[in-house]
């Protein structure tokens, strides 16, 4: 196996051409499709350009096994899995590597439920491949058909929700700044925002998956979008990833705010709308997500869980806590009475919600949050990543030490996380602190026993 094909819970990504080839995408999608059996199975894609290729391998690896493929087309992530709830289909594949940058595409699994597979299934998957899925004769072969209301029907469920009053919002008359970075994300930003009321101004909104940046909405990234924000006057910036499952924000002045903002409006904006008595919601999110969310739950009277990092783990904890809502800090929002998945689409209905019911510019809520910095820094992954926790373990013996992901060593009003990546071949340091200077601090730490 190459350094760069990544396999974990996340899926399968690897750079194209070199590892991520229509060979290896074939014979994957024919290990998942005789995993989830011999009914249909949703298939969506990113606008990378070597999705339409991997698009029809895919295609053909499904029906080799007997399946029927409901091609989306280009999509946003969370509407191929709300499609897979509608059909009832036995479960979805989608082509994207998410942030990762142009020359890489992925695989990811999506189980019956909606739910990204777990370890398991996943494993399952991975020992088909490897053991050659059992195909189909000429007489079972799978077929395939398109389903172009997709887009529509995820609109429909979230201007459904009672958490959204699509008049307010529509009252309010946004001004909305909108970045999609040429991914997937035109397709249901654009008729969203317009049945919300707003006046849009956009860039990279060509679906042709030519990013004209790094594709991450991390604030380095985002500065032509904040010269569109001062340049139009608009209310707020948005933007989103190729696939659409993460949004981030940019100020009324410009300035982008960190992704964690957009789960800790989220989480406020579905707080502030629940009903006053009853039982204590619950919010879940992962374990290198702020404390500015935190902060946010707690505030409007939440129960707090952390799960380990990726969105399968944090959608499992979200069904097994019965959460109201959850997430993680990267700006992916997940509400279990819509689906449980990051969406996009879904966070930026709800923080149009918490604007227009407050009535204050994002500055004013950010001014209003306690304030945090977070550091993330990238290192070498090392061969035993045990001795490294332990160093950092006897370094910090008064931190809350939790290991269910990597090691996170937490104190009342910091953190500093260091685990394996699930998507790259690296180990991410992450800490957060009341200021730049400790967080920086404690990923030095971290650095130095690494070293």
């Amino acid at each position: 196996m190459s350094d760069t094909l990544m396999i974990s819970v996340s899926g399968i990504r690897g750079l194209v051409g070199t590892d991520l080839t229509p060979e290896l995408v074939a014979r994957y999608a024919a290990a998942f499709g005789a995993w989830a059996g011999g009914r249909a199975v949703v298939l969506g894609r990113d606008s990378r350009t070597s999705g339409a290729m991997f698009s029809r391998a895919a295609a053909a690896g499904l029906m080799s096994v007997g399946v029927d493929v409901i091609d989306l087309g280009i999509v946003p992530t969370p509407t191929v899995q709300l499609a897979v709830e509608h059909h009832r289909a036995a479960a979805g594949l989608i082509l994207t590597a998410s942030h990762n940058p142009i020359e890489w595409n992925a695989l990811k699994f999506v189980g019956p439920d909606g739910i990204f597979l777990d370890a398991a299934a996943g494993q399952t998957v991975r020992t088909l491949a490897e053991q050659g899925p059992p195909r189909s004769s000429w007489a079972d072969l799978g077929g395939v058909r398109e389903d172009p209301q997709a887009i529509q029907r995820h609109i429909d469920a979230i201007l459904d929700l009672p958490l959204i009053d699509l008049p307010l919002i529509r009252n309010r008359a946004f001004s909305v700044a909108l970045d999609c970075v040429r991914g997937a994300g035109a397709s249901a930003m654009l008729p969203l925002l317009e049945r919300l009321g707003c006046r849009v101004h956009g860039i990279n909104l060509e679906m042709d998956g030519r990013f004209p940046r790094p594709p991450e909405p991390v604030p380095e990234n985002l500065g032509e979008l904040g010269e569109l924000v001062r340049r139009s006057g608009a209310d707020i910036g948005l933007a989103v990833d190729p696939d659409v499952d993460r949004l981030a924000l940019v100020d009324e002045h410009g300035r982008p705010i960190g992704e964690d903002y957009t789960l800790a409006f989220a989480v406020r904006a579905v707080l502030d709308r629940r009903l006053k008595g009853g039982a204590t919601p619950t919010v879940v999110v992962n374990l290198s997500t702020s404390l500015v969310v935190e902060d946010a739950a707690r505030t409007g009277g939440a129960r707090f869980v952390r799960a380990p990092v990726g969105e399968a783990n944090v959608a499992r904890s979200i069904r097994d806590e019965g959460a109201v809502i959850g997430g993680e800090g990267n700006g992916g929002v997940m509400l279990p009475a819509l689906h449980i998945g990051r969406d996009a689409p879904l966070g930026v209905a709800l923080i149009l919600q918490l604007l227009a019911t407050t009535g204050v510019t994002v500055s004013r809520l950010v001014e209003g949050a306690p304030r945090y910095t977070i550091v993330k820094a990238k290192a070498s992954r090392g061969s035993d990543l045990r001795i490294l926790y332990d160093r950092l373990r006897n370094r910090f013996p008064d931190a809350l030490a939790d290991e269910r992901d990597g090691l996170r060593l937490a104190w009342n009003d910091r953190w500093l996380h260091v685990r394996p990546s699930g998507t790259e071949p690296i180990l991410r340091l992450i800490a957060e602190a009341p200021t730049e200077a400790d967080a920086r601090a404690l990923v030095a730490a971290g650095r130095e026993l690494l070293d």
